[in-house]
């Protein structure tokens, strides 16, 4: 070989690094440790956490105990439940199937999965993908149909359960809501499309095509596997056991490692031969029909952060929380895997990239002076009626806090104030009473003010009585007594009930909100919704 060829061929090597740092400085490593100092406490569980940068790994640390009761640690070489990290996936697996002409993203979903009702919307595939189905999620309708968090449940109790639904949340393609059950159907699609059990499938022809050797989908939750990290809640007086009692696949339940992690995650910017389009086809946003974007691609979260593009998403489930994130133009990938609730991984990721970045912690916002007249004006609670979304505005000079507190906004015109966060767009807009949310990503959701009306003695008693469901097969009692509301469930017990209005009212979970319906001045059923379950329909019979 020549001395020129040689130089050629360093001189190449250097130009594929350029933007992609060789290793960290001790400074950025100590940083990042001292993001997980809590995880590293006496008796305390943890985690795995690995960044990689072009093709090499320049940080993989593992922290806390992987088991309490016999005091084994974690290392980097732990596998741990991802949870909804896993439903990348399975979107891989149904593109690389569309790829080789054995299905369509687009084809109905009716094509595949007998016995669902008539929606009177055709929902297809790429609808489950995006999250846009309108399909009601497995957990929401679960505990309405009366299962507990210990309860176990599987992609076959799904399958009874939706052929029972007539109802959907919305018009497939008209919102973004994140929907478990679309992504167990697709479990569904490939073993009747490939005739192999979904487990089997993804082992072959996804994990080790992929470099993925110690990944693996997880159907039977008391299975004993070499190497897992045990799941904990963190509650005021400690850790708690936190087991999994779910045997579903498709939209979770996937068990890796943060080594298995950063060889997939580099196909983003590096792909295997043979998978380009599979993960190009991987980042697809579609918008909603309204014309409102939706940052939720086939499995993954395109977006953002640092004025870097960046694939991710995040995971949870008992006591697992996980976190990946991309970005493909950096050639940075970032995998976070823990086993207890309180772990916060998200946040962490967001920090471990400004370590690795730089960015700003404050928006340049120029501030248009508003009278405290009109601030106090727009304070108050809202409502929006579609989604039962209740917020209060307050304000603390010229900074309006819209929620739970924690989202600042600053007024840019009299009736618009944007978001303080620098990596938060999402507006606020006044109008005739009403306020207008606008997401970064999803439908503009719109408030009506509204006050709080008193519970009287009268509607009391017309709330009274026993409501059923037929799509659950499910019964709630409401009764009054000493003078409160509550809602009885043979599985859930008493669950307290207050009136926000005449005819809505709120109850602690699964309930969440409860709209009645009159004909002729007296109620014939009440619409009950909680989050990922919107209206769904009981019929009062007594």
């Amino acid at each position: 070989m020549t001395k020129l060829f040689q130089k050629a061929i360093v001189w190449v090597l250097l130009i594929g690094c350029l933007g992609v740092q060789a290793q960290l400085t001790p400074e950025q490593s100590a940083r990042i440790d001292s993001l997980f100092l809590d995880w590293s406490r006496p008796n305390h569980p943890g985690g795995a956490i690995a960044v990689m940068q072009g093709d090499l790994v320049v940080y993989s640390k593992a922290f806390g105990l992987a088991s309490m009761e016999y005091l084994v640690p974690n290392t980097t070489g732990t596998r741990f439940n991802v949870a909804s990290v896993s439903k990348q996936f399975s979107a891989l697996a149904i593109i690389r199937l569309h790829l080789q002409g054995k299905l369509s993203i687009d084809d109905t979903i009716d094509k595949y999965i007998d016995g669902l009702a008539p929606f009177g919307h055709d929902i297809t595939i790429r609808h489950m993908l995006h999250h846009t189905s309108g399909l009601r999620s497995l957990h929401a309708l679960f505990a309405l149909a009366g299962w507990r968090d210990d309860d176990t449940r599987t992609n076959v109790d799904l399958n009874r359960l939706i052929a029972q639904q007539t109802e959907l949340n919305f018009e497939p393609g008209s919102e973004y809501l994140y929907c478990n059950t679309g992504y167990m159907f697709l479990v569904n699609i490939i073993e009747k499309v490939t005739g192999t059990p979904f487990v089997d499938y993804m082992k072959k022809e996804v994990f080790i095509p992929l470099g993925m050797m110690d990944t693996y989908v997880e159907d039977a939750y008391d299975r004993i596997v070499p190497n897992n990290a045990t799941s904990y809640n963190q509650t005021k007086d400690g850790f708690v056991r936190s087991v999994e009692y779910w045997g579903y696949v498709g939209s979770g339940n996937m068990h890796t490692t943060t080594e298995d992690l950063l060889t997939y995650l580099k196909n983003y910017y590096d792909t295997t031969p043979g998978w380009e389009q599979a993960f190009a086809m991987m980042q697809t946003l579609d918008p909603l029909t309204d014309g409102s974007p939706n940052d939720y691609a086939f499995g993954v979260v395109v977006d953002d952060f640092l004025g870097r593009k960046r694939v991710g998403h995040g995971g949870s489930i008992g006591g697992f929380r996980a976190n990946i994130a991309v970005f493909p133009d950096e050639k940075t990938s970032i995998a976070i895997t823990t086993n207890f609730s309180s772990s916060g991984p998200a946040g962490k990721s967001n920090q471990i990239a400004k370590v690795l970045f730089g960015g700003p912690d404050t928006k340049a916002v120029k501030v248009v002076p508003v009278s405290e007249g009109k601030m106090q004006s727009y304070a108050g609670l809202y409502l929006d009626g579609d989604t039962y979304t209740e917020r209060e505005v307050v304000f603390e000079g010229d900074t309006l806090y819209f929620g739970n507190g924690n989202s600042a906004y600053l007024p840019i015109k009299e009736t618009v104030f944007v978001n303080t966060d620098p990596e938060n767009a999402s507006t606020i807009e006044f109008n005739n009473g009403k306020l207008t949310f606008r997401p970064e990503s999803g439908k503009p959701m719109v408030f009506s003010k509204f006050k709080e009306e008193p519970l009287t003695p009268q509607l009391a008693e017309s709330y009274m009585g026993t409501y059923y469901s037929p799509e659950i097969a499910t019964t709630y009692t409401i009764h009054f007594e000493k003078e409160k509301l509550y809602a009885h469930h043979i599985r859930h017990g008493q669950i307290p009930l207050i009136q926000r209005r005449q005819d809505l009212l709120e109850g602690g979970f699964p309930l969440s909100h409860l709209k009645f319906n009159r004909e002729n001045g007296e109620i014939n059923g009440v619409w009950i919704s909680n989050g990922r379950v919107r209206n769904l329909w009981f019929v009062k019979t007594k």
